[in-house]
């Protein structure tokens, strides 16, 4: 039995390669800029604050850097459930109108619901997991999903989440339990390289902020 559930273990959770890397050096936002949006991206007390009221688009603080394969850190925190946010990894801008889309780990601030760390694709196709299906099997994950999320988010308090990307496989931790593990077969979307981004969504209000924010690379 001991056996059984250390091996069960080793396969959900995250196999570090290598000492993380810091993205963010708690003092500025050196290796950041903001694309879309008109938010208020600042550092305070060593964390990013995203703010944002009366937004008409979705802001993003996105890394300079792109990434492909490799293990994302970070925590987050509401500073109030005005408005809805969310991370994006391995994401990328359209050319000419610079509209970013691909994957986002979501943070969900409606309590009844919960979907916080899901995979929203953002500016594509939508909920990827959970879905928002009504087929029977499909709205039962949804479901239990919610009942993890309840259990699992911290409202008034910091929230760790890993994301772990590996060819087409993306899994995601929150608070040290898995919450995704998804596999992306649609050729057409299946995104291997980009960017991540901090989001402050529109809608009229939204307050964030992040802070441990590390990457460590699963290439080398």
């Amino acid at each position: 039995m001991k056996h059984i559930l250390s091996t069960l273990i080793a396969l959900t959770l995250p196999i570090l390669a290598a000492e993380p890397t810091e993205l963010f050096n708690g003092n500025d936002l050196t290796g950041w800029r903001m694309v879309g949006g008109k938010a208020d991206f600042k550092v305070e007390d060593g964390c990013i604050v995203g703010t944002g009221e009366n937004l008409k688009g979705n802001s993003f603080l996105r890394t300079e850097a792109t990434f492909t394969d490799f293990e994302f850190s970070y925590e987050f925190k509401f500073d109030t459930l005005e408005g809805n946010s969310g991370v994006m990894f391995r994401a990328q801008q359209r050319a000419g109108n610079g509209r970013v889309f691909g994957y986002q780990c979501e943070a969900d601030n409606n309590p009844k619901r919960v979907w916080t760390g899901g995979i929203y694709d953002e500016a594509r196709r939508g909920w990827l997991h959970p879905t928002k299906s009504k087929q029977a099997d499909k709205l039962a994950v949804a479901r239990a999903f919610t009942a993890q999320g309840k259990a699992l988010f911290k409202w008034d308090d910091w929230n760790s989440f890993k994301i772990r990307c590996q060819g087409n496989r993306i899994q995601i931790w929150l608070n040290g339990e898995l919450r995704t593990d998804f596999t992306d077969t649609d050729s057409e979307h299946d995104t291997r390289e980009g960017f991540i981004g901090l989001q402050v969504h529109n809608g009229k209000a939204c307050h964030v902020r992040w802070r441990n924010i590390q990457i460590i690379d699963l290439t080398k």
